[in-house]
């Protein structure tokens, strides 16, 4: 009975936590809304400001691009000035670029902006993550899924939001993103402790020198190929759906909402009943057929919202057995690895929506999702090279999660002791 005891008591932590966890986590629910924020006014944005739709889609390109490689310096600036500093930092960023976004009158301006807004972006989501663990209660997992939760809930959010306000000005979701991200700032800075500083300071160079270690790296690399899938889906999909800005929020938060519960529950549950590898290996080959399902029958609305939302499954499970899997693969500290991790994967999702653009006016509607699925089952290839890595990390952090559960002080107090001052996982 000892391991339902032990489900139980890392269920129960996920919703006691410390303030501070709440405070980050509702500062990552307003930044993680900002990915699905801009779906509904696509459209718009296209209409009003003259645009073809590839270069609307470089909202997406310049806001993950500049986001991917300025996790190369979150550790550099973390390490030197503290977490907390860096989260008020990056937020302080998205704040301005956010409502510069909204003041803007051409489709340059608001792509310059959303480069901007990647930079804070990068700032605290990397931070983000490293002072959850630190100050969670419930272990690894536990902390992670509260991490996810957040992703999950603003992705779910972003879109409900941006219909809202899109029906009325396509500006107006980007001032609503200024407000509340005010808001988090002002709860970051009031309720999170400052972190203990790393013993060393982290390079800029670390991130990349932490690729040569092959769990970590082909766990990135699977991630770029299935964030090509992802972002192919959410930054095109809106285009031939040909809705209204509200219904479009609608579609988005329906695919949000079930991101935000697989995420939460239905990944730590297929984990416990087919294991780690299988697990991703099954997701990862189910999201493939999805986009190719979309691929064949984007020509039809409700196949197509249909397949958008259904989604919302693979990409719940996968965003939280994935960022599992890397914090527990790599030989390094984990700002590092999640510094890493973030420069590949946001590569992959910053230059998909942008390709399926330019592929869309020199194909057909078609072309973009037929090769992100393939890239996705191209994925599921490079995540065979670290199956034995996937089998440790599982075990691994099965047993920390189970000290944790028990009540362990010291496995939580080594997992913040790795995640802050760079102990090694």
């Amino acid at each position: 009975m000892k391991p339902v005891t032990d489900e139980r008591a890392a269920s129960q932590s996920l919703f006691r936590q410390p303030k501070a966890v709440w405070a980050v986590a509702f500062a990552c629910v307003i930044s993680f809304m900002g990915i699905g924020l801009v779906d509904p006014i696509l459209p718009a944005i296209s209409s009003d400001l003259n645009a073809s739709p590839s270069q609307v889609t470089l909202l997406f390109t310049s806001y993950l691009v500049v986001t991917a490689v300025a996790m190369l310096v979150t550790g550099f600036v973390s390490s030197r000035i503290g977490a907390k500093r860096t989260l008020i930092a990056g937020l302080a960023l998205i704040v301005v670029f956010s409502a510069l976004a909204g003041t803007s009158g051409s489709i340059g301006g608001i792509i310059g902006f959303r480069a901007g807004w990647g930079l804070g972006n990068a700032l605290f989501i990397a931070t983000s993550l490293a002072v959850i663990v630190a100050s969670a209660s419930g272990g690894l997992g536990g902390a992670i899924i509260a991490y996810e939760s957040a992703l999950g809930l603003g992705i779910a959010v972003g879109p409900l939001l941006g219909g809202l306000l899109g029906d009325i000005s396509w500006r107006g979701p980007f001032y609503g993103v200024a407000a509340l991200m005010a808001i988090a700032l002002l709860a970051t800075a009031v309720l999170v402790r400052p972190q203990p500083k790393p013993a060393r300071k982290t390079s800029v160079l670390d991130p990349i020198r932490a690729l040569r270690h092959r769990g970590l790296l082909v766990m990135s690399l699977t991630a770029l190929c299935y964030n090509w899938g992802f972002f192919t889906v959410l930054g095109y999909a809106p285009f031939p759906m040909r809705l209204s800005a509200m219904k479009l929020g609608l579609v988005f938060t329906g695919w949000g909402l079930l991101v935000a519960v697989f995420a939460v529950f239905g990944a730590p549950w297929l984990q416990r009943r087919f294991g780690l590898a299988r697990t991703l290996y099954g997701n990862l080959a189910l999201f493939a057929v999805n986009v190719l399902v979309i691929a064949i029958f984007v020509e039809s609305q409700a196949v197509l919202i249909t397949a958008v939302i259904v989604a919302g499954v693979f990409i719940g499970v996968n965003n939280t057995l994935t960022t599992q899997a890397v914090m527990m693969v790599s030989p390094v500290e984990r700002p590092v690895a999640s510094a890493a991790y973030g420069f590949v994967r946001f590569i992959g999702g910053g230059l998909a929506p942008y390709a399926a653009g330019r592929l869309v006016e020199h194909t057909n509607i078609h072309v973009p999702f037929a090769i992100g699925a393939g890239v996705i089952v191209a994925g599921i290839a490079v995540l065979t090279l670290a199956h034995r890595d996937l089998a440790t990390a599982e075990r691994g952090q099965a047993e920390v999660d189970a000290r944790a559960g028990r009540g362990d002080a010291d496995a939580e107090v080594t997992e913040a002791a790795e995640t802050g001052s760079g102990s090694g996982s």
